[in-house]
């Protein structure tokens, strides 16, 4: 199946596990290419999509909305499949007498189907398996120390070696929400690979797609330059490196300055907000306090400091000179610009 084309794909996304649905909210803003284009078939190329997604759903929820997934469950569906999973996955095996997360009833004994069941029966037929967000990618927020849920990445339940019916891994697209784009080229991709146009998608060793995580944030920063000359800013209010003010930019795997966030506008710290490393796998424990300047950072900029001080002494006088205008440029009665009439006739 992995390298044949098909006309039809069903996106099967499933935001029940630990979850705000930011996620889903935020991929509504896409443009590049926007849901809807996918989902109307306006994108040459790409199979027929049939998106099954609770909160763009036509329907009310029930029967109407659960069949896809039950006939997925079942190997009932007439074409291939992509999961998608957003929230993280909790840890039914401690869940007392009840249980973290659900989707539907189970047809038989009316009980709910908490979100494990669900992953153990739709992740072995599954074409293409995604997790949405930092929750479904490293368990971001609820899976944070001190936790009663034991709650996890979708690679960490399923496995880091696990592969899907097309030979694919997970693929990690994260963020805390998703950057909306990031996640609509990631799903464009695997639809041109599963129609037989496109080649495997590249990940990293973190299963993030390569072209969107292979850069920091400090890489594509307006910021960064005041960084190198050690120009840091010390409140909010400043346009300079926020670095001194909590920024985890300089080490954080992420495109969003460069990208911005809807249309090529904002992107935290182009709007004024500090990284706080949301689409690392450390998230949150490891970045945390947030608004404090991060762990090795005093180091590098102590010794950036020094280094860039001279860089802004040096550059202030250049400055200085190439900000005025050459002496020739005048209405005197001579001509002082160094013209040499001997070789005209």
């Amino acid at each position: 199946m992995a390298n044949q084309g098909v006309d039809e794909v069903y996106i099967l996304w499933c935001s029940e596990g630990m979850s705000c649905d930011g996620d889903t909210v935020s991929i509504t803003a896409a443009s590049q290419p926007s849901l809807e284009d996918v989902v109307l078939g306006l994108i040459p190329g790409l199979p027929k999509v049939h998106l099954h997604n609770k909160v763009l759903a036509y329907s009310l929820g029930g029967d109407e909305f659960m069949e896809p997934f039950f006939k997925a469950a079942r190997g009932e569906l007439d074409a291939p499949f992509v999961f998608v999973m957003e929230g993280s996955i909790p840890n039914e095996n401690i869940n007392g007498e009840g249980f973290w997360s659900s989707m539907g009833n189970h047809p038989d004994t009316g009980e709910p189907i908490t979100i494990p069941q669900w992953l153990d029966w739709l992740a072995p037929k599954a074409w293409a398996v995604v997790a949405i967000g930092t929750c479904a990618t490293y368990g971001g927020i609820h899976a944070m120390a001190g936790n009663p849920t034991g709650c996890m990445g979708l690679a960490d339940y399923l496995g880091w070696d696990y592969r899907s019916q097309a030979g694919l891994p997970v693929v990690n697209v994260p963020g805390c929400p998703v950057q909306p784009d990031n996640f609509m080229e990631t799903l464009l991709w695997l639809l041109y690979h599963a129609a037989g146009m496109a080649p495997v998608i590249p990940l990293d060793d973190k299963l993030r797609p390569t072209w969107l995580f292979g850069k920091t944030v400090h890489e594509g920063c307006d910021r960064a330059g005041y960084y190198e000359q050690g120009d840091f800013a010390l409140d909010y209010n400043s346009p300079k490196c926020q670095v001194k003010i909590g920024c985890w930019g300089p080490v954080v795997n992420c495109n969003v300055p460069k990208r911005g966030w809807m249309s090529g506008i904002g992107g935290c710290p182009n709007v004024g907000g500090i990284c706080i490393g949301c689409t690392m796998p450390g998230f949150p424990d490891k970045f945390m306090p947030f608004m404090d300047e991060p762990s090795g950072a005093a180091l590098s900029s102590r010794i950036i400091r020094q280094y860039g001080g001279l860089i802004r002494t040096l550059r202030s006088i250049t400055n200085n000179t190439v900000n005025e205008e050459p002496k020739w440029r005048h209405n005197k009665a001579e001509l002082t610009t160094g013209y040499d009439p001997r070789y005209i006739p």
